[in-house]
Order: C-alpha cells, then structure tokens, then sequence
C-alpha cells in the first residue's frame, strides 16, 4: 500500500496522540419534498406542532449549555437561540399556512437561510452547519426520532465527521471519543475550539477523509496534521504510550510561566462565566487574560442590568482574586446578534456593527456593562484590567481609555483588526496594553473567512503575514514599556507560543486545558532560541515553512 493511501492528512489543531477505531455520526433525518399537502383546516395545528417541536429543541440546548462551562456554553446557548429566531420560525409557520407539512416546512426555511449566511460569508457562513443541527433536531422531534448526533460508542473512538455542531462537540465525553478529525472547518472553528477545551487530538480541512471507513484502526497525530490507516499495532500502542508520558510530563507543570533561562511570560487563561473561571483556577494560569463577557447578553429580550452583570463579572474575580483578570468589553453582532439591540441588515456582517461599534448605535450599553465591572471590582476588592473588541482607530481607543479610566479601571483594546495593528504605537499613546486576538486578525489579514475548510491554510495563525501584524504590534508594546498579549487560538498552541514570546509578546492566553502546555514548551527552551525562531519564521513564506523553521529551532 503506498504513503498516499495509508495516511490522509488536513490542518493540525489540536497537539496529541490516539490510536483507536474510527465512527462516523448516524445518518440525518431526511424530509421527502412534496409531500402530501395539509388541508387547510389542520394548518393551525401543525403551526403549533412545529413551534412546540423548535421549542423543545431550544430548551434541550439551553440545558446542555446550563451543564457545562466556557466556549461549550457560549455554542449552546448560540444555537439554542437560533432555534429559537424569529426570522426562521417566521419562514416555517409561512410555508405551513400555505400547506406545507412540518417538517418539509422546516427544511425549505433553513435552505433558505442557507443560501442567505452562504452568501454572506464571513462569520455567517459558519453558522450554516449550525442551522442545520437545528433543522435536523426539529425534524426529528416532529417525526418522534430519537435526538440527532453523535453515538456513544462502548470503546475509545476517533470521531470522523464531514462536520460538527457546537451541539455535538459541547457534549463529547473525552474518555470515550479520544480524537476528532473532520473534512470541513478550520483552526478557529467550533470544534477546534471546543476540542482543545476538552484537550483531545484533533485535525480539520481533511479533504480525503470519507475513504476513512468506520471501524477502522487508525493513528491520529494532532500534532502533524496526519490519519495514519491500520498502522502497524506495535508502533502505533508505542506511539500512544509516548504520547501518554509526555502528556504527563506537561500536566505536572506548575507554573510560573518563564523560559529555561528565566525570562518571565504571563501564562493565563480564557475564560467565559464563572463556572469556567474556577475550573481554570484550579489549572497552573497566573490569571486570566480574557473574559468573553457575551454569555450574559446572549438569548435574551432585554439587556441584563447593572446589578445582574456585577453578580456575573464578580464570580470570575473572586475565582482569581488577587491575580491578574482581563474582562473583555461585550463583543456581539456579526454571527452572535442581540435580540434588544439596534441591529441593521447588513450585507457582510463581519465587517459590519459588532464589538466597540455596537456602542455607538446603543447608547449607554458600554457605559452601563463598565458601571457593572466597576461594582464587580469593588465588591471583590480587586482592580481587573478592561479592553474593547474591534477597535480601529486611535480615536476610537482613547475615547474607550476615558470611561475605563474614570471608574478607576486599567484600559486596554484589543488587536484584531490590520489598521489597529499598522498604528499600535498610536493606540498606546491612551491605553496601558494591548491583546491580540489572532483568530479575527488572521480573518481580516488573509481576507478569508476563518470558519471555510477550503481556506484554512489562509487562516492559520502560523501565516507569516498574520505574524508579521504580531511581530509590529509588540514592538510597539516594547517601545512604549507596556505590555502586549495574545489572546487568540494561536496562543495554545505550545510552538507557536514560543515564537509569540520570541516576537516580543508578554503573555499568553488559552482555554484552561491548554495551559500546562503552553507552559511547558515555554520552560523548555531559552528566549535566544525564540527569538531566532521568530526571526526565521517571519523569513518564511507559507505555514508548513514557517511550521518548519520554528521547529529546526525549538524542536517538535
């Protein structure tokens, strides 16, 4: 059998080693168009049959995401709004009235916000996999199915999919599904997000995937981007055991982070409520470098009060109290609208209102979401740092620095667009630091929307061009004696962190999962070695080049 028909290969994610049985998700319900009309009298009744079955699935969501914490939340709690929209409810119950069936009606309704988010692109796209989960759920309910998704399989499992829902990854138990390799996504995409939550092997953009059949043994190396087809079992248990050792080696790490030759870098976690909070506070993070506030904002009619977003903001000081906490400003719109806020149609919402921008069509929704950290801060004694989302221009930061400051906060902005990059001097000039978010960064750097497997070498936060905004940005940061982090997936990434570092960066913020191995890759070599690294990578032209020459200097 030759190379190429052994190993498939896609877009690392996720470092680690599986050798298990592959399974693939069970076929969706399908819907059969043109389907015996309703007569008109039993029209109403199907109406509320349809609302009452995108109920149930709205609710399902809203408890899965009430039984977990961070990033898993955030997805549930997105898609269970969704199924409850108005809009696509709006779609259905019309088609219905004209005597379409339930669940064809459900179908037709999606297909439609299929065609609408595709041609968006950007951020919506990648809520088209999502929509579906919808869809298939509701349908399922109507035709008394058991819920769609992933099976529970009795063994270890790699999990291969041509895509997955936030509503199937939110849910993996990692004792059981030990890697996940998909055809679709990107490194960014829910499920790289949500797997490296749950710390286990994953790969995406796999193009020859489907010839993987199920239950067959395979070798996923996370760390190579590689499916490796009944391979040999001696090697592949040895390739695991090694894994394993060194996977033990890295959960002993305790901090703090530094270099081999001691050279300080603040290793912190991302969190998104309180729950999430203090499971990274049991980990080795110094504290937390960014606290995604929208949960609380998210499926709901009204905007929570000052008093409610105090409470919420106050669980996550408390679970680092005395340490270092970054609480990011509300960043909504584009693929995570608001019920109560004055969104527009817009054609290309990921460069339409969201983060700052929101503010300016809401007034006083900053100002009140600032009074609540503020309240927070001096319940808990604490004195958390502030940054806003989507900054662009210097004005915009150092109108953003005057209400932190005047509540006694320390301000910041976040770097995820190339202007605010290109100026960061300019933006140090009102602010005390800066956080790079390379997830948007490398979106709007490669224009490529960061969700589209098709476009996934683009996005990949390795792009010399995306590293080279970095590398400008935390100049500035060493110019101006303030400090500069990254906040984005690309910090959980152990190699490429070492290269952050090398670049200037002063702290490195990731999923609590994957903090110990940041940490550890970072004690393991001096900051010469990344600084040549960075040096050699910003000499590179294309990902796998700039992979390479990192790890000519730093080692795999």
């Amino acid at each position: 059998m030759t190379e190429d028909r052994e190993i498939v290969r896609g877009t690392p994610v996720v470092p680690g080693i599986a050798y298990a049985p592959v399974i693939w998700p069970a076929p969706r319900p399908e819907v059969a168009p043109g389907s015996a009309r309703i007569d008109e009298a039993s029209r109403d009744a199907e109406k509320v049959r349809f609302e009452e079955a995108a109920a149930v699935v709205s609710q399902r969501l809203r408890d899965r995401a009430a039984s977990v914490s961070g990033a898993a939340a955030e997805v549930l709690q997105a898609n269970a709004a969704m199924a409850a929209d108005r809009g696509w409810l709006g779609a259905a119950q019309k088609l219905i009235a004209g005597g379409t069936p339930a669940g064809e009606a459900a179908a037709e309704a999606t297909e439609q916000f299929v065609t609408l988010f595709t041609k968006m692109g950007g951020l919506m796209a990648e809520r088209v996999t999502d929509l579906r989960d919808i869809r298939d759920r509701v349908v399922s309910e109507l035709l008394g199915l058991p819920e769609p998704g992933i099976p529970v399989p009795t063994t270890p499992s790699i999990l291969c999919a041509q895509d997955l829902a936030p509503a199937d990854t939110a849910g993996l138990d990692p004792e059981l599904i030990v890697g996940l390799v998909t055809v679709l996504g990107g490194p960014t995409s829910h499920t790289a997000i949500i797997s490296r939550q749950l710390g286990i092997p994953c790969v995406v953009a796999v193009r020859d995937l489907e010839s993987v059949v199920s239950g067959t043994p395979v070798l996923l190396d996370g760390s190579a981007g590689e499916l490796v087809m009944e391979p040999d079992p001696v090697e592949a248990r040895a390739a695991v055991e090694h894994g394993r050792a060194e996977r033990l080696r890295i959960q002993s790490w305790e901090g703090p982070g530094r270099t081999n030759d001691g050279h300080a870098v603040s290793i912190l976690a991302n969190v998104q409520d309180g729950a999430g909070a203090r499971s990274a506070s049991g980990t080795a993070a110094e504290g937390v470098g960014l606290f995604r506030t929208e949960l609380c904002f998210l499926d709901r009619d009204s905007e929570p009060g000052v008093d409610e977003q105090a409470e919420i903001y106050g669980e996550v000081l408390d679970a680092f109290a005395g340490r270092k906490v970054v609480i990011r400003t509300l960043d909504a719109g584009s693929d995570k609208p608001l019920r109560f806020a004055n969104h527009a149609d817009e054609a290309n919402p990921a460069l339409g209102v969201r983060g700052i921008r929101i503010a300016e069509q809401n007034p006083g929704i900053l100002s009140r979401q600032l009074d609540a950290v503020a309240a927070a801060a001096k319940q808990t004694q604490s004195q958390p740092w502030v940054m806003a989302p989507m900054i662009s221009t210097p004005a915009e930061a150092e109108s953003f620095a005057a209400e932190v400051r005047a509540r006694g906060l320390v301000p910041g902005v976040m770097v995820e667009v190339p202007a605010a990059a290109l100026l960061a001097d300019r933006l140090l000039r009102h602010v005390d630091f800066l956080s790079i978010g390379t997830n948007d960064l490398a979106q709007y750097t490669m224009a490529a929307d960061r969700m589209s497997s098709d476009l996934a070498s683009l996005t990949d936060p390795w792009q010399p061009a995306v590293l080279a905004l970095v590398a400008r940005t935390a100049e500035a940061g060493v110019a101006a004696g303030k400090p500069v982090g990254v906040c984005g997936e690309a910090a959980a990434d152990p190699l490429l962190a070492c290269v952050l570092i090398g670049l200037g960066v002063t702290s490195l913020s990731c999923a609590g999962a994957a903090v110990s191995g940041v940490g550890a890759k970072v004690g393991s070599v001096t900051l010469d070695d990344c600084r040549r690294a960075a040096e050699d990578v910003l000499a590179t032209s294309d990902p796998a080049e700039a992979r390479a020459a990192a790890v000519r200097v730093l080692g795999a």
